[in-house]
């Protein structure tokens, strides 16, 4: 058996990982597989930069973000499968969504009109707005920033964004020392359960599919290690299958429950499972089509326009200088020959290119596959917009002038 050891965080898209160690799929593939929990991402980061741990469950944003460099030494990270596609909700106070449309469901269906009804509350609000991030360099901050940029806010002026870890956003919010906060699931179910927060968004009505957690680990290891990479991901593949399946929810929720793991309420944790959750205390269940996905289209595979959509969100806020260079390490980071690799022969079907023009497909769409057949997912951003990889300039063009 080959030990192997990953970070991670209790939060609901930890699944696949947590499933592969319980469920025996690491075992059947010959790896021990150790899970190392933490409190904050920043931690996680350093347990894999410093060789504490061989992979981890990383923001993808964040893998990019090491390997430029930002706010440390770069640090350069393959990132060869994707744990999932959203999963991620705004959660306000019910002083701040009392702002907005007092229908929860209008709020959550409607982004356009709730962005706008986000920016004319600002000026109404007691202070400026404190929204809780859970790293600078993460998908809902990310998500947040382009939502709210839609409407006319400037991020870092007009709202106050404070990075705080998922685990403390429920109890900052109680506190008032936020006014509101992104984050994956299982937060904001419990700030709604406790009665201390409405959700106001859902990351999957922003962008459809989009891109969330990764499995990271340094990239002189992947070159090293490529049987046990091979191995690993093979298990991981299985497991995000089973996750997805809704024969599973129960098992998945009651294993997220354990107190090594998440350590909340398994009712809450399957509402994400489900994407059937009250958006506030009391209130309607509502679906949520697609609102946390572990495997079905190709939701495991790293596209490289997805970590170019990512580098692009960087230059457009000014937290990274665009070069040829950096762009050409930022796509590097998303190692779909790896995943290619570790998973060929095995019936999975995966995409026959490598990257894709973002938020093209309003319907479902069959794709070219390498093996299998393949049915990609609609992947809309909630603006019409469409990310083309080959043009980031255009792209950042267009939003300037939007």
């Amino acid at each position: 058996m080959t030990p192997l050891s990953i970070a991670f965080l209790p939060l609901t898209d930890s699944a696949p990982l947590i499933v592969a160690r319980e469920r025996g799929f690491a075992e059947a593939e010959g790896i021990a597989l150790t899970l190392v929990r933490d409190t904050s991402w920043a931690t996680v980061r350093d347990r894999l930069v410093y060789g504490q741990v061989q992979c981890a469950h990383m923001l993808a944003p964040l893998a990019v973000a090491v390997t430029l460099g930002l706010s440390q030494a770069p640090c350069a990270i393959a990132a060869p499968f994707k744990l999932n596609d959203n999963g991620n909700a705004l959660t306000l106070s019910a002083e701040l969504a009392a702002a907005l449309d007092p229908d929860p469901r209008n709020r959550v269906q409607d982004p356009v009109a709730t962005a706008h009804d986000f920016a004319a509350a600002i000026g109404l609000h007691r202070r400026k707005p404190v929204i809780g991030i859970v790293h600078r360099y993460s998908s809902h901050a990310l998500m947040l920033r382009y939502w709210l940029a839609y409407a006319g806010v400037n991020p870092d002026r007009d709202v106050t964004l404070r990075v705080l870890p998922p685990s403390l956003m429920v109890q900052a919010l109680r506190l008032g020392e936020i006014d509101g906060f992104i984050a994956g699931e299982p937060w904001g179910s419990v700030a709604v359960a406790e009665g201390i927060g409405e959700i106001a968004a859902a990351g999957v009505n922003i962008w459809q599919r989009g891109v969330e957690k990764v499995l990271a680990t340094r990239a002189d290891w992947a070159e090293a290690n490529a049987d046990q990479l091979g191995q690993l991901l093979r298990a991981l593949d299985r497991a995000a299958a089973w996750c997805d399946d809704p024969a599973n929810r129960e098992d998945v929720a009651a294993l997220l429950a354990r107190s090594d793991y998440v350590g909340q309420p398994a009712e809450l944790i399957a509402q994400a499972l489900a994407g059937r959750m009250p958006l506030m205390c009391g209130g309607e269940v509502i679906d949520l089509t697609d609102f946390l996905v572990f495997h079905r289209g190709a939701a495991n595979f790293p596209w490289r326009s997805q970590a170019l959509w990512i580098y692009s969100q960087f230059v457009r806020w000014g937290m990274v200088e665009p070069s040829a260079e950096a762009e050409r390490a930022a796509a590097g980071v998303f190692r779909s020959d790896l995943y290619r690799s570790a998973l060929a022969g095995r019936g999975v079907a995966m995409p026959g290119a490598s990257m894709k023009v973002e938020g093209s497909l309003a319907n479902p769409l069959a794709a070219a596959s390498h093996q299998g057949s393949l049915m990609l997912s609609p992947d809309r951003f909630f603006d019409g917009k469409s990310f083309d990889p080959q043009d980031i300039s255009g792209y950042l063009q267009a939003l300037k002038q939007s």
